[in-house]
């Protein structure tokens, strides 16, 4: 099985501050929060370490783990951070051939602050990773089974028709999984490739920035969620979404999406737990019970995982919970790439009843209006 992933690559800088070292700011009618750093002061670490990261380099070592032989297609700078990384690929056996090298900017970077609930606070130098053009998109390199697209930064996200397109050429299994700034900046960019993208991957705040389009289309609201009596539904089956000032129904916008061509949408929610939408059902896999040390990367992993075992032929809810076991793996690390599980380990979690995580479904009525 052979997979090309295209997108970031980065060299994450991590802080881990103690939570009495470091005020955080909660909201009460939002569900935001704030990390408050002294001005003028110096705040003691815990520990300060440097790692390979991005969501390319993460999807591609979580895919070479699992057996996949995978390449990637990323830009980089001519500077040191470059080497690390094409020697991180080499070192798990991802290929770099379609690795670039550009002089018009550095490689990318990310300083990350975690403390308290470890959902780290990111600072962000893109560099290189908003460089990527259509000239760029060598025809072998999409000459693969499957292709998964993370989040493409600034004016790379112009590239995604050309990348699906090429893939689809090729018959190659589509996989994306955007990010927010992607997703509000370069919105009908990205709408327009709906209908070639095969596997749909988002979170509950992504998910949010597509609300005003799909519910413009589909009206607000949307089918109540098919519960049992007395069945207790999970937190965004109850809550729904938002976004833009309007709001749908976890199903409702579930179908809207499944209406406009993907075959599986992910949508991830945290420590709440995901669910995977068909075109028949919705499934819906809590989250795995662990410490958890930082969040960085785990939605890489989970997108990752599910796009392979749904590309090795695996089924919805086997790929569901080989993505939660690997996602919570994940975080129970400070970098993204040190909890990815080789496929001996996901098969020995998955064998294991103690440690599965129980997968409920629910019937997809016919959507409506679209």
């Amino acid at each position: 099985m052979r997979v090309l992933t295209v997108g970031g690559a980065m060299i994450d800088t991590i802080a881990i501050i103690d939570s009495d070292r470091i005020e955080r700011m909660k909201m009460f009618n939002a569900e935001s929060s704030f990390l408050l750093l002294e001005e003028g002061g110096k705040t003691e670490a815990k520990n300060v370490s440097t790692h390979c990261g991005g969501g390319a380099v993460n999807a591609a070592i979580a895919m070479s783990r699992l057996g996949l032989d995978v390449a990637a297609l990323v830009k980089l700078g001519r500077d040191s951070r470059a080497e690390v990384l094409l020697a991180r690929l080499m070192e798990e056996g991802v290929s770099s051939r379609w690795a670039l090298r550009d002089n018009r900017a550095p490689t990318g970077c990310s300083v990350l602050i975690s403390s308290h609930d470890r959902n780290a606070a990111i600072f962000t130098f893109r560099g290189a990773n908003t460089l990527l053009e259509p000239v760029d998109l060598q025809d072998d390199a999409f000459a693969v089974d499957a292709v998964y697209v993370s989040n493409l930064t600034n004016k790379s996200g112009e590239c995604l028709p050309e990348i699906v397109k090429k893939a689809k050429d090729h018959d190659a299994i589509v996989a994306v999984n955007p990010g927010l700034r992607q997703l509000s900046a370069y919105g009908p960019v990205f709408q327009e490739c709906l209908g070639m993208i095969d596997i749909l991957s988002i979170n509950r705040i992504e998910a949010g920035a597509l609300v005003p389009h799909l519910a413009t289309k589909v009206g607000e609201g949307g089918v109540a969620f098919p519960l049992a009596p007395g069945e207790e539904p999970p937190f965004l089956a109850a809550k729904g979404l938002s976004g833009g000032g309007f709001e749908m129904s976890l199903m409702g916008f579930c179908q809207a999406l499944i209406a406009l061509g993907p075959k599986y949408v992910v949508l991830t929610d945290g420590g709440r737990g995901a669910f995977v939408a068909t075109r028949k059902e919705l499934f819906y896999c809590p989250a795995a019970k662990c410490t958890v040390v930082g969040t960085a990367g785990a939605g890489d992993a989970f997108a990752s995982t599910f796009t392979a075992f749904i590309a090795l032929g695996r089924t919805e809810a086997e790929a569901l919970r080989a993505a939660t076991l690997n996602a919570a793996s994940v975080v129970g690390h400070v970098d993204t790439q040190t909890g990815l599980l080789r496929m001996d380990a996901i098969e020995a979690a998955l064998g294991d009843k103690s440690l599965l995580p129980a997968v409920r479904r629910w019937p997809c009525p016919s959507p409506t209006g679209l």
